[in-house]
This record gives structure tokens, C-alpha cells and sequence, in this order.
């Protein structure tokens, strides 16, 4: 049996408790090497013109902000990574600050929320999913799990995908290979009591209990990476298309 040969994918990883998780194996099993991008380590964000030898862009999560630029350059240079994968139609993965600075390349505005989304709670899937290509065979309801202060928009020209209680735009979809989602379905049991541990100084100022945030994954994970893998699966189909 031949070898896959690998096509490479940029991964922007913000911030060291969150990384692919169970995408990255997915995409491996498709042929797609992800070449991380530690951003949180003083990792340089690829020139723009440098997305020609890659096949997608993701970037993933981090607590601080799009409006943080100031003080963290890097999140201009993710923008401008993700607006020329934009103009080359290569598919675009944003997750939680990713997915907020994908709305914002798209004109959406940022807004710091009535108060911050983390933990365990629930996504229903918008009708707009049900004909989607990457959505429209994950659960119409699940628990998702979340971990973000910020919300946006619903970007023009975009489709919304879910929302919840407290956050009207969830997920969203712009063009063919473009996908926001706030929400986080590639998180591990690890992950989950990494990003408890690191922004615990975050959970007790929402008056949350961490060790109720970690132990809640035993009732609603498998369900949520079964989401996860369906979705990570069809968007790495995208890069090959």
C-alpha cells in the first residue's frame, strides 16, 4: 500500500492548551500535514503571498481579543494570512478567536459579550445547516463546549450555522471554504483540563467550578467529538477538492 503524500495545511496555535485535538489526526488520515504556527512562542504568522504551497489555513484559539492588536502584532498578521486564503479559495478554518477574526477580515464587528460563554452548553444547529455540505449530517442539538467572551456579527454575504442561548452566531459559513466556529468540537478530555488548568484565573471570576467544567466531559464529549469528526472530515475534503 503506497504512502500518502502529505499536503500541508497552515495551523495557527495561539495559545499552548489549544491545538487541533482530534482534527489533527483526521486530517493526517486525508493526507493533510498540519504545519503548526506557535504564535504563543514568538512564531512568526506566514507572509501572505506563502499560503500558495498549502492547501487550508486554520487558526485556533486564544483568550485575548481581535481589538488586542496593539499589543499582540501577530493578530494583524493572522488577518492578512486568512483574507489571502480568501482571495486564493482555499479553505478557511477559524475556531473560537479564529472564527472571530475571520468574521473580522469578512467586515463583521467584534463585540466583547453581556458575559463570558464557557464550559458545557447547548447549539442548535440553524436551518441554513440542514443544506450545508460540512453541517448538514451533525446533530441538529448537542452540548457544545465553549470557552469565549467575545461574540460578532453575522459577516455579509455569510450564512449563519448555529447559535445558542446566549450567542446568536455560533458558526458560519462564507463562500464555499470558509468556516467560522465559535464553539470548540476538537477538544480531548487533555485539552478540556489544560485550558481548566491555564485560564483558571478566567473560571473563577465567571463564579465557575473547573473541576465541574472537567468532569462534565464524561457526559457530553463523546457525542461532541462524534459531531467533530464528521464536520473535520468534510473540511479536509474541502483542501483536496
Amino acid at each position: 500500500r503506497g504512502k500518502i503524500s502529505m499536503g500541508k495545511i497552515w495551523v495557527l496555535q495561539n495559545t499552548e492548551p489549544e491545538h487541533l485535538g482530534i482534527a489533527a489526526q483526521i486530517f493526517q488520515s486525508y493526507g493533510l500535514e498540519p504545519a503548526y504556527v506557535r504564535t504563543f512562542a514568538g512564531e512568526e504568522v506566514p507572509l501572505a503571498r506563502h499560503m500558495n504551497d498549502a492547501l487550508g489555513l486554520v487558526v485556533l484559539g486564544d483568550p485575548m481579543g481581535v481589538y488586542d492588536n496593539k499589543h499582540y502584532p501577530f493578530l494583524d498578521s493572522a488577518m492578512r494570512l486568512i483574507n489571502q486564503a480568501l482571495k486564493e479559495e482555499k479553505p478557511v478554518l477559524g475556531i473560537c478567536l479564529g472564527s472571530q477574526l475571520l468574521a473580522a477580515v469578512l467586515g463583521a464587528s467584534i463585540t466583547r459579550g453581556p458575559q463570558k460563554e464557557i464550559g458545557w452548553h447547548s447549539i442548535d444547529l440553524l436551518p441554513a445547516a440542514s443544506e450545508n455540505p460540512l453541517m448538514s449530517e451533525i446533530e441538529k442539538f448537542f452540548i457544545g463546549y465553549h470557552w469565549h467572551g467575545d461574540c460578532f456579527d453575522l459577516p455579509q454575504g455569510a450564512s449563519a450555522l448555529a447559535s445558542s442561548e446566549r450567542t446568536a452566531c455560533q458558526a458560519f459559513a462564507y463562500g464555499l471554504k470558509a468556516y467560522g466556529i465559535l464553539f470548540h468540537m476538537e477538544v480531548t478530555e487533555q485539552i478540556i483540563g489544560d485550558m481548566v488548568r491555564r485560564f483558571d484565573d478566567e473560571v473563577r471570576e465567571e463564579g465557575l467550578d473547573g473541576e465541574r467544567i472537567r468532569a462534565d466531559a464524561a457526559q457530553h464529549l463523546n457525542a461532541l467529538q462524534a459531531n467533530g469528526r464528521v464536520f473535520f472530515q468534510n473540511w479536509a475534503s474541502l483542501c483536496l477538492g
